[in-house]
């Protein structure tokens, strides 16, 4: 009796889990679904949706006669190592827009060897809003001529991505928040490629009782400004700027914030134009409080010619009449801005170390008047490539291993407390200040270089050491 009601206890929790689904696909025709767009071919066989490739078509897409708002998505699916695909969600067909060109989220299917699957891209709109470049334990889950689970979570401002259970993204963002549910089958440039095909089954959906799976640790993107959603919250995020006064922030080696020279509007923290001068106007501002291991990030905006910078490590008794003194995340038109054609090999570019290590030359960069988007890691371990064949200084060495992201791509990574890197700054302008670049704590600077710049987004999380 004891086993029977054990039973039966268990049958009830599967039942009451598996309540509520939709099943999307009847396994015997395309009910209920319409193919818009492209030219690829779309057919039913073996209880499975087959999308094949045509050559001189555009994508083509396979969208459901409904509409869905906050819903939870499952399907299988098996696609050709050489093709590409993706699944809508909360998407639109309009003709104001393109001429009934398919927009909106897209979930990737990306077999090749940049292994973006699960990610998030913004279909025929703002492009990739969440690459796994950002989550490399994502980017293991794709199986290669294997079926492959998907599940997305759409609730409210969060869509959040799974394959093979493992999260790969994790996007807030309020663009769009109904639409269709589309399988596209990807153009092709290649007339080899004729004939690939991608295979879905078991595609259901859930709109009613949603209950959002635990939040987990992989990093979010969030595009709504100025907002900390609750998962941030729950990994620990703070936010620096709230979008309506200067709490938290004051004048380099004052005790205040400044006066003149930054005024918030509009959500935006500005600092204000006076001739390129550096700090010759308000002057940098500091964060209150010191960090040591942290992860920032924040959205910046450059008028034309602009430069400024985002330094970390500051500690206020190094520095010069005109600027506090620290490691730097460069901000600067590199078009218009002569200080680009500066220093060693770009290093004074957008997202360089300035002066010491020039960003990725491939970097994406908005161009002024659009935002970009600036993340920095500092953390307290070492990655193992650095402890082999390298003279380490100190192994303990706080915020040993740096990276600088840009618009979420990685641009630059270093290692503090190593030969190399204070080999880069005996060259540098840095060489005459005696433990550049060698401090275990210190605030976070945004910088006043007499241009205007807008800032917002603005937030950390302190990491374990």
């Amino acid at each position: 009796m004891f086993l029977l009601s054990l039973i039966c206890i268990f049958s009830f929790a599967v039942n009451a889990q598996e309540a509520g689904w939709q099943e999307l696909f009847n396994g015997k025709d395309l009910s209920g679904w319409e193919q818009i767009n492209g030219k690829a071919k779309y057919e039913v066989s073996n209880g499975e949706i087959i999308g094949t490739t045509v050559f001189g078509s555009p994508n083509s897409f396979l969208k459901t006669d409904k509409t869905y708002g906050d819903f939870i998505l499952e399907l299988d699916l098996l696609v050709d190592d050489q093709m590409n695909s993706g699944i809508q969600i909360r998407s639109l067909s309009t003709n104001s827009y393109q001429s009934g060109r398919v927009h909106g989220y897209q979930c990737e299917v990306d077999p090749s060897a940049r292994a973006w699957s699960g990610g998030i891209y913004d279909e025929a709109r703002r492009g990739w809003l969440y690459s796994l470049e950002q989550n490399p334990e994502g980017r293991k889950a794709f199986r290669n001529g294997e079926w492959n689970h998907y599940r997305i979570e759409a609730i409210g401002n969060s869509i959040r991505t799974w394959l093979n259970g493992v999260p790969c993204a994790d996007l807030v963002d309020d663009m769009t928040p109904e639409g269709f549910i589309a399988l596209q089958v990807h153009s092709i440039e290649e007339k080899d490629l004729e004939g690939t095909q991608i295979r879905w089954k078991n595609i259901r959906i859930k709109t009613e009782d949603l209950q959002a799976s635990p939040w987990t640790d992989i990093p979010v993107v969030n595009m709504i400004p100025n907002y900390l959603s609750p998962q941030e919250a729950a990994q620990g995020w703070v936010l620096l700027f709230n979008g309506e006064n200067t709490d938290g922030w004051r004048g380099a080696g004052k005790e205040s914030f400044p006066s003149r020279g930054w005024h918030v509007e509009n959500g935006e923290l500005v600092v204000e134009a006076a001739d390129g001068a550096e700090s010759g106007n308000g002057g940098d501002i500091v964060t209150l409080d010191e960090y040591s291991t942290f992860e920032f990030q924040l959205d910046f905006n450059i008028t034309k010619g602009a430069n400024s910078g985002i330094k970390y490590y500051i500690t206020e008794k190094y520095g010069s009449d005109q600027s506090a003194i620290g490691l730097e995340y460069q901000i600067l038109d590199d078009d218009r801005h002569p200080d680009a054609k500066l220093g060693s090999d770009g290093n004074r570019t957008v997202a360089s170390l300035y002066d010491l290590i020039p960003a990725h030359k491939n970097k994406i960069v908005n161009k002024p008047g659009e935002w970009n988007h600036a993340r920095i890691v500092v953390s307290g371990v070492r990655h193992e490539e650095w402890l082999k064949g390298n003279n380490i200084i100190s192994d303990d060495f706080v915020g040993a291993h740096v990276e600088h992201w840009l618009n979420s791509r990685k641009v630059l990574t270093y290692e503090r407390g190593t030969q190399a890197f204070y080999a880069l700054v005996a060259r540098s302008k840095y060489a005459v200040w005696e433990g550049f670049g060698s401090w275990q704590s210190g605030h976070l600077l945004l910088q006043d270089h007499g241009n205007e710049v807008h800032f917002r987004s603005i937030k950390i999380r302190k990491l374990n050491q």
